[in-house]
């Protein structure tokens, strides 16, 4: 069964006509019966999202109209996101711009990392893993994740499978660091949005540059292995996507793209120039861990999502 992914080019600055158009795009029909819905954006630290690091409100707030058309205006949506090492979620949605978009939509903010959390396991090439999950994402009746396309050096790109990774209720994510790969791979074993959307107005490659573009999918899979081409790798060389087809999860050859063409968007992308080892960032994340237990002082953000 084809696995579509949309691209969609963002005109006149109008989102609702572009979110619409790519869900079309995505074949993404919604569920007919929901009650509760969660938007999970990426909100990894306190960069603006002109930096391309972080969701932009404006996609959200379009994302929240989407919504409230199919549904009506007494839908319970909550806009949600975790603790992470350097970042606490109650000073992003402030600084980020989501505390004022949360009044002006009449929608909840949730922190992932508060309440009582559900533990949950998933094994990964031979590695038995650990998450604290909150129960509102088990339990949505739709649960829509808004990721950002960029690069990391440890994972190569960071999308839509790390988004999820980015629901861990555990703020302290960097305890996965050893074994990222097969903890981005886990968590999308235990957690499945029923829809991504890709805030792409801004990528962050070597430095940011503006797209403005918008890409759906129901897979998160599907979603980063066009978003790994679109920032310059083969996304079988990705290694949570080449985990992902060790662990059944998804199979690259049902992986359809619709609307825009990757490849124009891959030319424009500022790629990164580094050489990394996993043996480096081992010893680095070490070095770091000494760091920190000598002064007290929090990961840098770029370690952590």
């Amino acid at each position: 069964m084809n696995s579509f992914v949309s691209l969609v080019r963002v005109q006149n600055s109008d989102l609702g006509q572009s979110i619409s158009k790519a869900l079309d795009l995505a074949s993404f029909k919604f569920p007919s019966s929901v009650k509760s819905v969660v938007i999970k954006p990426n909100l990894c630290y306190y960069w603006d999202a002109a930096t391309g690091y972080t969701t932009d409100p404006r996609v959200v707030a379009a994302i929240i109209d989407c919504v409230r058309e199919e549904y009506g205006k007494d839908v319970a949506i909550k806009v949600a996101e975790a603790d992470a090492s350097a970042m606490r979620t109650k000073y992003a949605f402030k600084v980020l711009g989501y505390e004022k978009m949360a009044q002006d939509k009449k929608v909840e903010l949730f922190n992932l990392s508060e309440g009582e959390l559900e533990e949950k396991t998933a094994r990964v090439n031979n590695h038995q893993l650990q998450f604290k999950v909150n129960p509102l994402l088990l339990n949505a009746d739709l649960f829509i994740s808004v990721p950002k396309p960029k690069l990391m050096k440890i994972v190569k790109i960071t999308c839509a499978m790390k988004n999820i990774f980015g629901c861990i209720g555990t703020p302290r994510k960097v305890i996965y660091h050893k074994h990222l790969n097969e903890a981005v791979v886990g968590i999308n074993k235990i957690l499945r949005p029923h829809l991504t959307i890709v805030d792409g107005l801004t990528a962050l490659g070597r430095f940011p540059v503006k797209l403005n573009l918008l890409m759906a999918g129901t897979s998160t899979f599907s979603v980063d292995w066009v978003v790994s081409q679109m920032m310059g790798y083969n996304p079988s060389k990705v290694q949570f996507l080449k985990l992902s087809v060790a662990e059944n999860i998804e199979n690259p050859r049902n992986v359809v793209t619709r609307g825009e063409n990757v490849a124009e968007f891959a030319r424009i992308i500022p790629k990164e120039k580094f050489i990394s080892t996993g043996f480096l960032w081992y010893l680095q994340f070490k070095m770091l861990g000494a760091y920190q237990k000598i002064t007290g002082d929090i990961i840098p953000p770029v370690f952590q999502e």
